[in-house]
């Protein structure tokens, strides 16, 4: 049995570009890019570049600034983790752990499917995480491959809390990724935590199909589907992992695993997680996971794609009033 770990990672809060070197780009999005940065005590970084001009001519400012509170509210092993925030004039820069196993997309992809115990392991982790966020009446709204991480031991991290919300009852914003999308969201019925559950189930589905059970070209398609909930099972499927699915898949958001008297509780105890150690799954002692190629130190960015360097473009914002948008950030 492999005895895995994780780093903790502590806040900086009096953080500056002066005590950050950005080398490498490890991604890209609509307001700008993340950076590796290595710190002068000696760490390494994920630095996120917000573009000021951006968030502001997209009507996205109280939506970038509460990304960043949802972020600095939440510690937990199978998230990622923030660092601190800072500002300048053509920036909002939110810094993270760097997470250095790269996306867990792309070692699915790799694999084509997981075995059954490697998504078990996969999937325990990503409700622990979610189950740290609900406990703070967070939603995440985002579940998918492409936002899972894996660290450098092996262990699955949440990232993007770009459409995460605290909430208190219900919220009725249309987002996420249309293959995992709950019928509530669909339907505008309002929606809370019952949407994460849901694509809980769809990200059991992919790991061990290969696919998601829904999925079309056309994303009105890919809507008829999950409200028509025509779920089929390829034939080597674990029994008790397609009973779990469809407890998880139940378009009835009072019957959803998940959502019942007992929360995650009904999830952690059903019967495809009975050989899973919850308080082990902690301690990271297990063999049931991927364990990414490191070829060089802590500031190795090999499990990542490559992006080319561009010029840094952004304007700086004169105005003070523009600016007095992110005197809280």
């Amino acid at each position: 049995m492999s005895d895995l770990t994780t780093e903790k990672i502590e806040t900086l809060p009096d953080l500056a570009m002066s005590d950050l070197t950005p080398t490498v780009t490890l991604g890209t999005g609509s307001f700008g890019v993340v950076k590796l940065v290595k710190h002068t005590n000696g760490n390494v970084y994920a630095l996120k570049f917000l573009m000021k001009t951006h968030v502001i001519q997209l009507k996205q400012v109280e939506h970038i600034k509460s990304e960043k509170n949802i972020m600095a509210a939440i510690n937990h092993p199978n998230i990622v983790n923030y660092v601190g925030s800072f500002q300048d004039m053509k920036y909002l820069y939110i810094c993270m752990e760097f997470v250095q196993g790269g996306e867990f997309f792309t070692h699915l992809r790799s694999r084509g499917k997981f075995p059954n115990e490697v998504a078990r392991f996969y999937a325990a982790q990503v409700v622990k995480g979610l189950a740290h966020l609900h406990g703070r009446n967070i939603i995440y709204r985002d579940l998918k491959p492409e936002n899972l991480l894996l660290d450098k031991f092996g262990n699955c991290k949440i990232t993007d809390f770009g459409f995460a919300k605290q909430i208190e009852y219900k919220t009725w914003t249309l987002c996420g990724t249309p293959e995992y999308l709950a019928p509530e969201i669909i339907l505008q019925k309002g929606h809370n935590k019952a949407v994460d559950y849901w694509a809980v189930g769809i990200l059991i589905y992919e790991m061990l199909a290969g696919s998601p059970p829904f999925y079309a070209e056309d994303p009105l398609d890919v809507y008829r589907l999950i409200l028509r909930g025509d779920l089929k099972f390829p034939w080597h499927f674990d029994k008790a992992a397609r009973d779990l699915i469809k407890r998880l898949l139940q378009p009835d958001v009072t019957k959803r695993f998940g959502c019942l008297k007992n929360g995650a509780n009904d999830i952690m105890q059903h019967k495809w997680f009975e050989d899973i150690d919850w308080s082990n799954l902690d301690a990271r002692q297990t063999n049931h996971c991927i364990v990414p190629k490191i070829k060089g130190g802590a500031a190795d960015t090999s499990n990542f794609d490559r992006y080319p360097e561009e010029a840094d473009m952004a304007q700086p914002i004169s105005d003070e009033e523009q600016n007095m948008y992110f005197a809280d950030f």
